[in-house]
């Protein structure tokens, strides 16, 4: 096999080190019948030409929608100068960034990555980047209870994610995290249900969503105060692009902000790669799992950029490490990097206005029919729930037989609709006409 490197007096020679005559000898003691002993199911060898029919046939079997859903994925711009950018072999090839002295650009990047999010979350200091947004809460709940120490109870939103409270109760479940539910009430978080759970005096941390799972932007008012008067870490997982408009985390109060930066012009692509992120305030700052870029001066005095922090296993005692995360999202963190620095602070402020615009128009539009009342009468950014008198599924069969991916579906008479930038003012007419003639 031309890939594999080793010549037969390589072989012979290791063979001979480990002293056996040859390579059925050195897997001699696998039993036959877990051998794979027959030819392997692949098609004939293709030609260039017949390789790139076949991907383009079987790329006709995929749907290009015009998308209304979200729910933690959402359809936004992406600047065309970032895709050539990152696809440069020195960034797609790029790994840990463990020697400095030949890793500079990378580790510029990811403090420039790190200085954007702290502008956006409010927040002292964030870490070099997360696999995603479920897991960056995960990590958040666990530095709750790191830095309650003798606390294990963490309480986390009914209005949340889903998706991201599994997340959360699987990391809970396999580190002896207890994981309580605050109960929500009219589509936001109960803060009466809040504050009676924490007069327990035993919680280590509370986890709230702005926007919460159901688009609504809720009033944290009060709420830092109440979690820091019982020693609990106040957390919220916030949709990064909405930052540009809403109040930051450290508006509110939080000790921790954690997230997905999908929304910062990361394509959907069937559901990843995105990039979580998670900051906190400078108090807590030896509890973040990972990593931290920091800037300094070389030996000449000049710029230089290194690792400043590094509180994983691999660098201290498995014992002393706050996380086992490993690699982190470097070239999605590059993406969003990119995407804040071309947007700037006006093109991310037009985005949200847009998307909040096209938001508002279309739920307009559906209570307008007669068919659509809102889910609940609360002030939403650019994700809104409705309730239907037609079934939701039918409502979704019709939108997809017209080219419409309509939303998520949350009962059978709800639907959790989105709109961004992306979507123009025909479009949102269009799914308009088709569930009104339904």
């Amino acid at each position: 096999m031309k890939y594999f490197p080793h010549t037969q007096q390589d072989i012979q020679q290791m063979l001979a080190v480990a002293g056996v005559k040859s390579l059925d000898e050195l897997f001699g003691e696998i039993p036959q019948q877990l051998l794979f002993n027959r030819e392997f199911a692949l098609p004939e060898a293709m030609s260039e030409v017949e390789i790139r029919k076949f991907f383009e046939t079987l790329g006709k079997r995929n749907s290009d929608l015009v998308c209304f859903a979200g729910a933690g994925v959402e359809d936004h711009y992406s600047p065309s100068v970032i895709a050539p950018v990152i696809s440069r072999g020195e960034f797609l090839t790029a790994y840990t960034p463990y020697q400095p002295e030949i890793s500079q650009g990378t580790l510029q990047y990811i403090f420039e990555y790190q200085s954007m999010i702290c502008e956006l979350t409010g927040m002292d200091v964030t870490n070099a980047s997360m696999y995603d947004g479920t897991t960056a809460t995960a990590e958040a709940m666990m530095m709750c209870v790191a830095i309650a120490k003798k606390r294990n109870k963490v309480l986390v939103s009914a209005t949340i994610d889903p998706k991201v409270k599994r997340v959360v109760e699987t990391y809970a479940k396999y580190q002896g995290v207890v994981v309580d539910t605050i109960a929500e009430k009219d589509g936001i978080t109960d803060l009466a249900d809040l504050e009676a759970k924490l007069a327990a005096d035993d919680v280590a941390g509370v986890i709230l969503a702005q926007p919460n799972f159901y688009g609504i932007v809720e009033d944290y008012s009060g709420v830092a105060d109440m979690c820091h008067a019982k020693k609990a870490q106040f957390v919220m997982n916030v949709k990064p692009s909405a930052l540009a408009v809403l109040k930051s985390p450290a508006e509110w109060g939080a000790d921790i902000a954690c997230g997905d930066a999908q929304s910062l012009g990361i394509p959907m692509a069937y559901g990843g790669p995105y990039v979580g992120f998670l900051a906190c305030v400078n108090a807590h700052v030896r509890k973040l799992p990972g990593r931290i870029a920091g800037a300094t001066t070389d030996v000449d005095g000049k710029r230089a950029f290194v690792l400043t922090l590094q509180a994983r296993e691999q660098h201290i005692r498995r014992e002393k490490a706050n996380s086992n995360i490993c690699s982190n999202q470097s070239l999605m963190a590059l993406y969003v990097t990119m995407y804040m620095s071309v947007m700037g602070q006006k093109g991310l402020k037009e985005a949200c206005s847009l998307s909040y615009s096209g938001a508002h128009y279309l739920a307009e539009q559906l209570v307008a029919t007669g068919k659509f009342s809102m889910l609940y009468d609360r002030p939403f950014f650019n994700e809104f729930a409705v309730r239907t008198t037609v079934p939701a599924a039918k409502v979704q069969e019709a939108l997809l037989a017209e080219g419409i991916l309509g939303g998520v579906r949350l009962a059978d008479d709800a639907l959790l609709l989105c709109v961004t930038e992306m979507r123009s003012k025909e479009e949102i007419d269009k799914l308009v006409a088709v569930v009104n003639n339904i």
